[in-house]
């Protein structure tokens, strides 16, 4: 069966044709691969200047921000769900049974389609990678992060993000993601928001409102 590679394969390739193109796609790889990448590809930051960076990037957004250890995570995940009046969450599958508090409800919502999620009071998941100069998380079709419609749809999602996910630049990311990226992937950055509709900004138009991300730390 083929894959996605091969399908934009073909896609590009009737581009080109259409285009009368002639040049194979093995020589525009190779001019892809010689262009200069001068721009900056990584940082002197440590792990925590990484952390600090990327904690300051979601408040900006106005996303919460929480701290953990991997010892007092669903504790603190409690304490949020508790503060925010959640009984219980929509999660992927392959979420870590020790994530989850005791006394809320969790259910797998990996099949769930648009109109049941909407009744979901919100999603936990994880996620792959999260970039600290954008204060972007990226999320993929993965364990504990499952299809993109669980992050486009609820109206609340709290994301639990471990130090060692964590990048400075946009770059590390993108080498992060390099051998899963033919997965469906999501770049988020804060709660949903848009100021398209008479300069007029509006939050959860393709997303989520409301967005907690739960930094953890060794």
């Amino acid at each position: 069966m083929p894959n996605s590679a091969d399908h934009r394969a073909a896609i590009l390739g009737s581009i080109r044709r259409s285009l009368g193109v002639s040049t194979p796609a093995s020589a525009i790889a190779a001019e892809y691969a010689a262009i200069p990448r001068t721009y900056l590809q990584s940082s002197n930051l440590d792990k925590h200047g990484v952390s600090e960076l990327f904690a300051d990037r979601l408040r900006e957004y106005d996303a919460g921000v929480y701290h953990a250890s991997r010892l007092s995570l669903s504790g603190v995940i409690a304490e949020i769900l508790t503060a925010r009046g959640k009984t219980g969450l929509a999660i992927p599958a392959g979420v870590p049974a020790d994530w989850l508090p005791q006394g809320f409800a969790f259910e797998v919502a990996d099949s769930y389609d648009a109109y049941q999620l909407d009744k979901k009071q919100g999603v936990l998941s994880g996620c792959t990678v999260a970039i600290a100069e954008t204060g972007s998380i990226v999320l993929q079709n993965a364990a504990a992060q499952g299809p993109r419609t669980l992050s486009l749809v609820p109206d609340y999602h709290l994301c639990v993000v471990f130090e060692e996910q964590m990048v400075a630049t946009v770059p590390e990311a993108f080498e992060r993601i390099e051998a899963t990226s033919a997965l469906p992937t999501t770049f988020i950055s804060g709660p949903s928001a848009t100021a398209d509709i008479e300069m007029t900004r509006i939050k959860g138009v393709h997303g989520p409102r409301f967005l907690d991300v739960v930094l953890v730390a060794d």
